[in-house]
């Protein structure tokens, strides 16, 4: 990754590294959908989930319907996301189509509809979790998705299960409020796989610690644990005295060890925990 005039710009091999993860979750996206959502009429949202509907209605097929729904998806793309996001987004959403349409006469992995949601989700999940990573899109609703990450900060699993969750409700009228419900089951877990792609299986807790013997416990933490420690400057609400606060990170595994040390110094100290989903950084992820 180079800088030049304030601007990231992708070595080759980063460019290709992205078309890997578009191709790959591309495919991935569409074999779920063969082998796990379709045959099963689960529709769990997104334009596969509406070609599902129309291929039960209809008996359309549900590449030509996914390529017919993704085109002005697609120029909105482009228009908001820019046309570089739009050139890597044109793959996923050509790419994934074909793939439906090459897999279309293969057997399904099961019969079971349960089944077919939870796996189905996951497949759907990870595949769009791999094309995300790539910067780009599918096209269709995960596209909308995308845009309203990038404007609102929200998480692209929440954003794709508001999204689908309307096209849920379509498929739970034209099926059955049976099929419904495995589709909100195959919508859930491929958000939590999306986030999971996305974050990782690391979790790591950011820890704020309290106390009257800081430097004993930040001494400590260093030695033992080898983890790094930012002292805050605070001020005492009701004594109006300072006092730093101890911030530090560790991975899970560290943690009950972190706790003990604080606990053996300073059985008073004042701790808050919360979850780190995603720390980058010397002794964590690389940026």
């Amino acid at each position: 990754m180079k800088h030049k005039d304030g601007q990231i710009q992708l070595t080759n091999a980063e460019k290709l590294v992205e078309l890997f993860y578009i191709l790959l979750g591309s495919a991935i996206v569409a074999l779920a959908f063969n082998f796990f959502l379709l045959p099963n009429r689960v529709a769990s949202g997104g334009v596969s989930g509406i070609s599902t509907i129309f291929d039960a209605l209809f008996g359309w097929e549900p590449a030509y319907v996914q390529w017919a729904f993704n085109i002005p998806l697609f120029i909105a793309g482009v228009l908001l996301l820019g046309k570089q996001f739009g050139l890597k987004t044109l793959v996923g959403t050509v790419f994934l189509p074909f793939i439906v349409f090459l897999s279309n006469d293969m057997e399904p992995a099961t019969n079971d509809p349960l089944l077919g949601a939870l796996f189905g989700g996951i497949g759907v999940g990870l595949g769009l979790g791999l094309v995300f990573r790539g910067k780009a899109s599918t096209g269709g609703t995960d596209l909308a998705a995308q845009i309203i990450h990038k404007y609102t900060g929200l998480s692209l699993g929440l954003c794709v299960a508001v999204i689908d969750g309307f096209i849920v409700l379509t498929a739970a009228i034209v099926f059955d409020l049976e099929r419904g419900l495995y589709a909100l089951i195959a919508l859930y877990v491929t958000s939590k796989t999306i986030d999971l792609v996305q974050i990782g299986v690391r979790r790591s807790k950011n820890v704020l610690i309290i106390s009257k013997k800081e430097e004993d416990i930040r001494e400590l933490i260093l030695k033992d644990i080898d983890r790094g420690v930012t002292k805050l400057p605070a001020v005492g609400g009701y004594t109006e005295t300072e006092r730093p606060v101890l911030m530090v990170v560790v991975d899970q595994s560290q943690f009950t060890k972190l706790k003990q040390i604080v606990k053996s110094i300073d059985p008073t100290a004042f701790v808050i925990v919360m979850d780190a989903t995603d720390v980058l950084g010397e002794g964590f992820k690389q940026t």
